[in-house]
């Protein structure tokens, strides 16, 4: 992939993003979203893990629950209005894309990703991967959450409203997108579940290297 197709991919996420931020404020996750978080953040609290990077922050609804939890959390997303609504809520977070996180390595004791791997090509997936386990220490549990199919594949779909550009969206089978996870660390956990529609929800926590 082109560097200038990457940045266009990136300046329409951050487009459909920016005009979607309040939307998504007040939008309740799905049942099975916050049940995985809570099991998460026990798990958290069982191993004395104490930060957390969030990468795809968002309007910073799982961050509210990492720092309620008294997890010291980091955000971090392409679009400079999602860093704002964290902010608003008194998070640390930042504008920045996965492909080049800006800390140090080794700097937090766990991560967190959900529907935001999805967005990075095929071609960029392991590189991605590879930075989220950079910034992790050694044996540090990531929670990983994106959507996928039986079929996969990439393709670019435009929002119902008609808003500006199409999302970019490469959609992964459960066994390419587990391979993938195994090249970066040790995948736990893996489960899936449906919300009705064609798609399903992977989930995985996988434990980077020691």
């Amino acid at each position: 992939m082109t560097n200038e197709a990457r940045a266009q991919r990136e300046s329409d996420l951050i487009s459909y993003y920016t005009n979607e931020v309040r939307d998504r404020q007040d939008r309740q996750l799905p049942d099975n979203r916050v049940r995985v978080r809570e099991a998460y953040l026990r798990q958290l609290d069982a191993e004395g893990r104490r930060s957390v990077v969030e990468i795809g922050c968002g309007p910073g609804r799982d961050g509210e629950a990492f720092a309620a939890a008294g997890v010291a959390y980091t955000g971090v997303d392409l679009a400079p209005a999602s860093v704002e609504a964290c902010r608003s809520l008194g998070l640390d977070a930042q504008v920045a894309s996965v492909l080049e996180l800006p800390f140090e390595d080794g700097t937090f004791e766990a991560g967190w990703t959900m529907s935001t791997l999805l967005h990075v090509a095929d071609a960029d997936l392991d590189k991605a991967l590879a930075e989220i386990v950079r910034v992790l220490q050694p044996g540090a549990p990531v929670g990983i959450g994106l959507w996928g199919d039986e079929v996969g594949g990439e393709r670019v779909w435009q929002d119902e409203s008609g808003f500006g550009p199409g999302r970019f969206f490469s959609i992964r089978t459960d066994s390419a997108m587990q391979e993938a996870l195994a090249r970066h660390g040790t995948v736990e956990q893996w489960s899936s579940w449906r919300d009705g529609g064609s798609m399903h929800y992977q989930w995985a926590v996988l434990r980077t290297p020691a």
